[in-house]
């Protein structure tokens, strides 16, 4: 366990504390985000809070976290002040992801219009792709 709090001092480079709080990702803070022009990307170090019974990090916790960043780099594509609801969203498991890895989530918006925004996301745990993700989210 010592070796996973010596790591989680602080976020990766380029990343810094992220200001939006929320009461559904309240208990899995800090979580860090880096923003570009076009996208929101989030970052954090998996603990064992975030795991399911196996050991590995929950897929909820992978959902909830991709939808929040794609909806978020949407807004940033889009440059409004409007919302964005989710109209779906799709995640393909392909690896797992274990306490004490930095996960990051890195967004691409495929596409934006006046009613509809589409995205697409990677998540990664230590450089390692654990899953993929993609939403349409309906432009408020």
């Amino acid at each position: 366990m010592d070796k996973i709090i010596e790591k989680q001092e602080g976020p990766k480079s380029g990343f810094s504390l992220r200001n939006r709080p929320s009461p559904l990702t309240d208990p899995w803070e800090p979580i860090y985000s880096r923003k570009e022009t076009d996208r929101e990307d989030l970052g954090l170090w998996l603990r064992e809070e975030h795991c399911n019974a196996r050991g590995f990090v929950h897929g909820g916790l992978i959902s909830a976290l991709a939808d929040n960043c794609m909806g978020h780099s949407c807004k940033a594509a889009l440059g409004s002040e409007g919302g964005l609801v989710t109209v779906n969203l799709s995640v393909d498991f392909l690896g797992v992801a274990r306490p004490g890895s930095w996960m990051e989530i890195v967004s691409e918006v495929v596409k934006t219009g006046r009613n509809l925004c589409f995205v697409q996301c990677k998540v990664t745990a230590d450089g390692v792709i654990c899953a993929r993700a993609s939403a349409t989210f309906k432009v408020l």
